[in-house]
């Protein structure tokens, strides 16, 4: 059965990290405000960022968890404020893997014991491989938050499977070196994002919208490559997904923020066109294309060649919650995305100041505030070192 809903446009606000859970990691009114000003703005579908299944692996200090724990009544604020205007509000369901930071966890899990290398080495711990029962306590976990976001009232749920997250990891060859049914070949490897959305479909129905986002490739040596992710949108597609947002890259090749792109891309605006195009071969499921977008124009080329049904757009909405009004009202409309950065390239990214400054904006929207492109590089960084260092000393109380 597939599923039938339809969507009042097709502006897709992709997941971005807010770092707006509470103590408890329940959502504070901050995310009620914010997501209300986006649907407000005109989005057709607004998804969460990272909703973590597990509130023993986190991959930010203040993310949410969606768990047996959580404070439902407060999930069900945040939807009722993140549904008006027609908007659709869907729940995007993480889980870190090894990428947890160093000062949040000693012993971390993934597929194989193989630590991240690079810059992030330093801040990240090496992981233990999972036993065969945590993955599938990870697999049951899936299925729980997916369970519970749609009692609450979230009207669909994506599966992170990018940006070298726990479901990404089981697909790349270079993360996942296991031996067993979970790693080795590519079947074997596509088996743990299978059983997530099995288990998921089996809880919340056929007639519940799961999507996906996935990598078009890691952009890095043995990771998941162009042609075995075309194989998982293509398996992915027979077992009954809805929807399919395509990115691309890990943090330790950051493809999705736009780096060293080719100029074909940089004319077409959208970092991973060429690949959706290729996608179509394998799948008629809904595509959406994150990253890249700036102007109303090349929207519209993207939709009109039938590259992509639907516009994701991150960035470009923390900086204007209204944006897909403006491009409706305005055909000729452009934008352009740029933090502020603290002069020193070392700080800029112990920081992960390309991530963390546009998390400051989602902030100040939380607060009833207008994003400030002139925020300092300086004061998000003190901030983000202030929520790590708090986060040390926290006792923890699970």
């Amino acid at each position: 059965m597939t599923t039938s809903v339809t969507i009042k446009n097709r502006f897709f606000k992709a997941a971005m990290s807010e770092q707006l859970g509470d103590r408890d990691h329940n959502p504070t009114p901050e995310l009620f405000k914010l997501y209300e000003t986006w649907a407000k703005g005109g989005t057709g579908i607004c998804v969460t960022g990272n909703l973590m299944v597990d509130r023993n692996a986190l991959g930010e200090p203040k993310n949410v968890v969606l768990d047996q724990k959580s404070d439902l009544s407060i999930f069900r604020e945040w939807v009722r404020h993140g549904t008006v205007n027609n908007t659709q509000l869907w729940a995007q369901l993480n889980h870190p893997g090894k990428q947890i930071p160093s000062f949040m966890s000693s012993e971390p899990l993934a597929p194989s014991a193989i630590a991240l290398e690079g810059e992030l080495e330093k801040g990240f711990k090496k992981p233990r491989a999972m036993t065969e029962q945590e993955i599938n306590d990870v697999i049951k976990a899936f299925s729980t938050s997916a369970r519970l976001a749609k009692e609450v009232g979230f009207q669909g749920v994506q599966i992170h499977s990018a940006h070298g997250y726990l479901v990404n990891q089981f697909l790349s060859p270079r993360h996942n070196q296991r031996n067993d049914q979970w790693g080795g070949s590519p079947e074997n490897r596509q088996r743990f994002v299978l059983d997530v959305f099995k288990a998921i479909r089996h809880t919340v129905g056929d007639s519940f919208p799961i999507g996906i986002k996935l990598n078009s490739a890691d952009f890095m040596k043995d990771g998941l490559s162009e042609e075995e992710s075309m194989k998982v949108v293509q398996a992915l597609s027979e077992a009954g997904i809805d929807l399919i947002e395509v990115s691309g890259g890990t943090y330790e090749s950051p493809a999705m923020m736009g780096i060293d792109l080719k100029e074909s891309t940089l004319k077409r605006e959208a970092y991973f066109l060429e690949y959706a195009i290729k996608a179509r071969q394998h799948t008629d499921k809904v595509l959406v294309v994150t990253g890249g977008f700036r102007s109303a124009p090349a929207m519209r080329a993207a939709l009109q060649e039938n590259a992509c049904d639907m516009i994701g757009l991150g960035r470009p909405m923390a900086m204007q919650p209204d944006l897909p009004q403006q491009v409706i009202n305005n055909p000729d409309f452009k934008t352009t995305v740029q933090f502020k950065s603290t002069g020193i390239e070392i700080l800029d990214k112990i920081a992960m100041l390309d991530l963390t400054w546009y998390e400051a904006q989602l902030s100040l929207m939380g607060k009833g505030k207008q994003p400030n492109t002139q925020l300092s590089g300086w004061n998000v960084l003190l901030q983000t070192l202030g929520n790590m260092g708090s986060y040390a000393f926290r006792k923890k109380r699970y």
